[in-house]
Parts: structure tokens; sequence; C-alpha cells
């Protein structure tokens, strides 16, 4: 009975073994016919909805880049656009800041040397007063003038030149070329009526000064230098109402902004009609008097004459005394106003006449370039022809408004063989 009990389990135990066996089996062989399982066919047609899905989106991501790539590139142009504000506005505050820190540091020197008791320093740290302090303004001086060079002028500051229409089509080339700068502070005085009307047609800012017989003459029918010796006269108004006045003649080209180049240290700062750095800036040029023997080699101190032409100056008490020693001068002498401008500046006292007490500076030559400078050495110098000068002033030739038309093809629009046509003097 108990034999019959084992070999029943035997047997069960046999099955069970079999069975499992032959499921494994099974496992193994759908495994191998099905490797991805029996619902394998379902991921085609999943893949097939999926990709018309992103054929659906591809198709319309066209339309969508267009839009997109509008959109962004409005973006890049405002982009733009404010940066090229922030710089100019940058540009206007660094030219703020150094007029600042300059006045800053004449302010500080006019203190130092205007107190009533102190100590010299050490050796070599001693500087004496350059920046005489700029008067109080009066504008009831021309009330009219006061309002125009609130609008006009940028801290104080302008450019002046005066005109009749004798000289209109070197006014034209003048301020086209103030404008092609984009330098806003600048004024002409109209010396006569149609010169007012051609200024106010080309937006041009314009001043005319209330009649004056004993001046409108001059100014109507004047040549250059009658004109020239006039400026000095309407010029006091302007220092008398506070602005410093950077004078301009109308035979001059403007290349670059001339209030980033001046340094405002001095009551005067005056181009030059020298030629070299001796001549511009100064030399020792001794003079031979064999007589004498021992001592015939005298030293003398030399420099080429300022151009009345064209100088920055400010509203101070011996900038005042300039002005009316120059208009005196002309108004009972027969002279030329650029020597008298030069005599009153650089002669001295001396028995029986009172020197004039004012701060000089000589601009740079090669920035501040007269004719003679561009049409004898520059144009001939490859590297000189290279640089880009502030202005350009033809005071060295008759020929003024072909030559500065000239200036401008070469400087402006870039054409190397404008200045050869031309002879390096008076033709």
């Amino acid at each position: 009975m108990a034999g019959r009990k084992d070999k029943a389990q035997s047997a069960r135990v046999s099955r069970i073994v079999i069975a499992i066996a032959i499921g494994v089996l099974v496992g193994c062989l759908f495994a191998f016919l099905y490797p991805h399982g029996l619902f394998a066919s379902d991921l085609p047609v999943q893949n097939r909805r999926l990709g018309k899905s992103e054929f659906l989106v591809q198709s319309s991501s066209p339309c969508e880049s267009s839009e997109r790539f509008k959109m962004l590139k409005g973006h890049v142009v405002s982009i733009l656009e404010k940066n090229s504000q922030l710089e100019k506005r940058i540009k206007d505050l660094t030219g703020e800041l150094r007029i600042v820190e300059q006045t800053k540091d004449h302010a500080q020197k006019q203190y130092l040397a205007l107190s009533e008791n102190h100590k010299a320093g050490p050796f070599g740290t001693v500087k004496g007063l350059r920046t005489n302090p700029t008067v109080i303004p009066d504008e009831s001086v021309n009330p009219r003038l006061a309002k125009l060079l609130e609008k006009v002028s940028i801290q104080r500051e302008l450019i002046v030149t005066l005109a009749n229409s004798n000289v209109q089509p070197m006014l034209e080339v003048w301020f086209t070329s103030i404008q092609k700068v984009g330098i806003p502070n600048y004024l002409v005085v109209a010396l006569d009526d149609q010169t007012e009307e051609f200024c106010k047609s080309h937006n041009v800012p314009v001043y005319t000064r209330d009649p004056d017989k004993s001046v409108d003459l001059i100014g109507k029918e004047g040549g250059n230098h009658q004109v020239s010796a006039l400026k000095f006269r309407i010029l006091r108004e302007f220092l008398q109402l506070g602005y410093s006045v950077l004078l301009s003649d109308v035979d001059i080209v403007y290349l670059q902004n001339p209030f980033d180049h001046l340094y405002r240290d001095s009551d005067v700062e005056s181009m030059s009609d020298g030629h070299s750095n001796m001549t511009a800036y100064g030399y020792n040029d001794v003079f031979d008097e064999p007589g004498m023997g021992w001592a015939r080699y005298a030293h003398t101190m030399r420099i080429w004459v300022y151009n009345s032409g064209f100088f920055y100056i400010r509203p101070t008490l011996p900038s005042f005394e300039l002005l009316d020693r120059v208009a005196t001068r002309l108004s009972q002498e027969k002279a030329w106003d650029q020597a008298v401008f030069n005599e009153e500046l650089f002669y001295p006292s001396r028995p029986g006449r009172d020197g004039l007490h004012a701060s000089k500076r000589t601009m740079d030559m090669y920035l501040f370039m007269n004719s003679k400078v561009l049409f004898k050495t520059v144009r001939k110098d490859p590297k000189l022809r290279k640089l880009k000068p502030v202005i350009v002033h033809i005071n060295y030739h008759p020929n003024k408004y072909p030559r500065m038309k000239a200036v401008v093809e070469f400087y402006v629009n870039g054409q190397q063989n404008a200045l050869d046509s031309f002879p390096d003097g008076s033709e």
C-alpha cells in the first residue's frame, strides 16, 4: 500500500518537471521566432502615425520660421539702433566729462594761484596760473543774441563766422562740411540780407546784427580783410554774454569736430601760419653780424604768426583787452588785422607801453592745418597723406573755392588725386 503511494507521487513530480521543461522550450521558441513580442506589428503603425505628425509639423515650419526670422530681424535692428544711440550718448558724455574735468582742474589752479598767501612747492612742481577766470555773463548787452546762443551753443561754446554775399560759394562748402561732420553748435553772422536768406534756405543757424551805419557798409561791400577786421568788434558781444567762441573764416573745410581737440587752458588757442615744428612752435634764430667780432652772433627767438582767421577765445579779461586793442588800432590805422592781432598778443611791456598779459596756446599744425602745410608737404608724403586733419584752412592761396572742393574730394570722398593738379603756391 505504501509502495503504491510512493509510486503515484513520483509520477506526479515527473509530470510537473516535464510540464516545466515543455514551458521553457515553448518560451525559447517564441523568443526566437518573435524577438519584438507578439504585438510588434503595432510599432510601425505608431511610427507611421508619428511620422505623419512630424511631417505636419515640418510642413508648417517654413511659415513659422519666416515670421520668426522677421521678428528676430526687427529685434536686431532695434538693438543696433539703441546701440548706436548709446555710443553717441557715451561720446557726448565723454566730451562733457572732459570739459568738466578741465574746468575743475582750472578752478583748482585758479584758487591756488589767487590765494593771498601760499608757499612754493618742491623743486619742479610749481605751476603758474595759465587759465584766467571767465567774466560774469551780461545778457543785457544783447538779449536777442543771448536767446539765440542758448539754443545754438553746447557747453557755452560755438563756431562763429562772418559772411556776406561775396563769399557765398565758399560759405556753402564751409557749412556743408560742418553739417557732414555733425557739428551742431555753429552760427553764421550774416552781414547782408542775401546771406541771411541763403542760410535760412539751407537750415543754417544765422544771426543778423542790429543796424549800425558805421559798419554796415563794410559788412555788405567789404572784402576779406575788411570783414576780418570787423569781426573783432562783433566778437566782443559773444564774449560779454559769457560764451567761448571758435572764430572761423569761411575758407575752411571741417573734417572733424574741433571741440574734441581743444585744451581750453589759455585765453587764446590759435592755429599757426607755420609750416614746420620750428616755425609753428618757435625756434632760436641766430643773427650774424661779423663786424662785432667776438660778439658777432646774437640769438633771437622767433615764431610764425598766429592765424587770425581761426582761433578759440575764452571770455576772460585779457581776451576783452585783446579785442579792444585790435579793434581800436584797426579803426585808427591802415593795417592788416592779422599783424595787429599778433603784435598785441606777443609784444612785451616796455617803456611807454603795457603789454597784454594773455595766455596763449598754439594748435597742432597737422590737426589744424594751413594750406601751405597741405599743398607743400602733406600731399607729397605717403605717411602724412594718411592723417586726417580736424580742419584745413585755405589761407595761403587765392584760388580758395576750387582748393576747398579739392580738399573735400580728397579727405571726404577718397579721391586720391584730387590735390595733384594744384601748384604748391599761388598761380
